[in-house]
């Protein structure tokens, strides 16, 4: 070590998702830091979900237009966030990150099959900066009831950090942990792990504007969608051997652009716009849509998660679509664009108090109008239910939780002490839209189906098509 202080400038991000505007402006930004500090004295981290197949860049070049970013704006090292690791098979992540410029960081991800990390992933990382030896762990979200049906194990990250941080800290004057745990996981960590100098935190898209500090632990984050960028400066403090972290998180709306960065973007734009221009269906009539009541196109897709979970019944909200389709082709960007969300299908056993519970919510504004962010959910409102295997009659004159009339499945009316194999999507077992379809037992994920391939692949079932448009609801005639 230099009998002298030694200061190093870490800047980072996390849970960009493809907002590509906003990395264009963050390339700039990182592009004049660098030329103002040089890049011996410049750590670049990212701390996961980086990319989001929401975009067309994205879904339309299997993950490239993203590695090639990371590799144009020059990170020292990644982490994986869940929307690398959940949305694409073993497979489709080994062709994407093969060869791959910049050190992936994950300490407990391991595959299955052999229990180890895939050989583009490592779980620590360490590089000199200026002299001063630097240690890098990556720790990501543990959602094993996905990860486990795409091969992989997610490990506790708590003990994991423990061992990587007793094996590492000898060796480092600063340790860093690049977290998609989210801020309370990060909490816990600070306060349970000795030994972390500083944790960069992502997954639950919290802002830290100013560095917080837990048991001598400094937590940042920088939010979402590179609305910010976090900028610290590291200093090693000569004789006291020990560091001081300032700085914060600066928005970033007012960045310049990087033209190098809108380049890459625009070339794999064209280049994705043209393979998902293919067909993959043709309609005689068109299906349309409408979020706040029963309509073909959602209806489609109930029909088409009750077929790939195998169950009773189907129920979807129909506010996943976000327009109808015409008569005529229809191509896969067509079904991107109006299904954007990362959602699979999956299959919970409910009680028949349960389903009329979330059909009655399905009726009021306040439900089918709500605005969601996050849990996968890329669409704008939640929409209502829209079913298959139910047939049900309402009467609006009455009460709200009180106008579901009948509800008959199988031909016979439904029974509120039965239990039932429904078929829905992954969102509603977080606790998000439907109070009573998140109470769902005996949860099966289907993957690596998105709920744009199943409708995808109903489309050109011609006995579902011509289904679609009969009503499942209808309202009691009065005389």
């Amino acid at each position: 070590m230099n009998d002298r202080d030694i200061t190093v400038t870490l800047l980072h991000t996390n849970d960009i998702h493809s907002h590509f505007d906003a990395a264009s402006r963050i390339a700039a930004y990182v592009a004049d830091v660098r030329r103002s500090v040089g890049a011996e004295r410049l750590l670049l981290l990212d701390c996961g979900d980086f990319l989001d197949r929401v975009s067309l860049e994205t879904e339309g070049t299997q993950g490239f237009v993203n590695r090639e970013l990371l590799e144009q704006i020059g990170y020292d090292a990644v982490l994986i966030g869940n929307n690398e690791g959940l949305t694409y098979t073993s497979e489709q992540l080994d062709a994407l990150y093969d060869n791959f410029g910049i050190p992936v960081v994950c300490a407990n991800m391991i595959r299955q099959l052999t229990g180890q990390p895939p050989s583009w992933m490592i779980p620590t990382w360490t590089t000199e900066k200026s002299g001063l030896r630097i240690g890098v762990i990556g720790l990501t979200a543990v959602f094993n009831d996905y990860y486990r049906l795409l091969g992989w194990e997610a490990l506790e990250p708590i003990s994991i950090a423990q061992a990587r941080v007793d094996e590492l800290r000898p060796n480092v004057d600063v340790l860093i942990v690049l977290s998609h745990l989210g801020l309370k996981f990060d909490e816990r960590l600070a306060a349970q792990v000795d030994g972390i100098d500083v944790i960069l935190g992502g997954h639950t898209h919290h802002l830290i504007e100013k560095p917080i500090e837990i048991d001598g632990t400094t937590i940042c984050a920088a939010g979402k969608f590179g609305q910010y960028i976090g900028h610290l400066e590291i200093t090693w403090h000569h004789g006291a051997d020990k560091i001081s972290v300032a700085g914060g998180c600066l928005p970033t709306d007012e960045f310049a652009r990087s033209p190098d960065a809108d380049r890459i973007v625009a070339e794999y734009c064209a280049e994705a716009r043209e393979r998902m221009n293919r067909p993959i269906a043709d309609l005689s009539e068109p299906l349309a849509l409408r979020p706040h009541e029963e309509s073909p196109l959602a209806t489609l897709l109930a029909s088409a998660v009750r077929r790939a979970t195998g169950t009773q019944i189907g129920l979807v909200n129909a506010g996943q679509l976000l327009e109808g389709l015409p008569a005529g082709i229809v191509t896969e960007l067509m079904i991107h664009s109006l299904c954007p969300s990362p959602i699979n299908p999956c299959a919970i056993k409910i009680s028949g108090k349960q389903i009329v519970r979330a059909l009655e919510e399905s009726l009021m504004p306040e439900f089918y109008e709500l605005e969601i962010r996050g849990f996968g959910f890329r669409g704008k409102v939640l929409g209502t239910l829209c079913v298959d295997g139910i047939e049900w009659l309402i009467d609006e004159t009455q009460l709200p939780y009180h106008r579901v009339a009948q509800v008959i499945v199988d031909g016979e009316p439904l029974q509120a002490d039965r239990i039932y194999d429904v078929g829905t999507l992954d969102m509603f077992t977080f606790g998000v839209g439907y109070v009573g379809l998140k109470e769902g037992t005996d949860v099966r994920y289907f993957l690596p189906e998105f709920i744009r391939d199943t409708l995808a692949s109903a489309l050109n079932d011609e006995r579902l098509v011509l289904d679609c448009g009969r009503p499942r609801r209808r309202q009691v005639r009065r005389v």
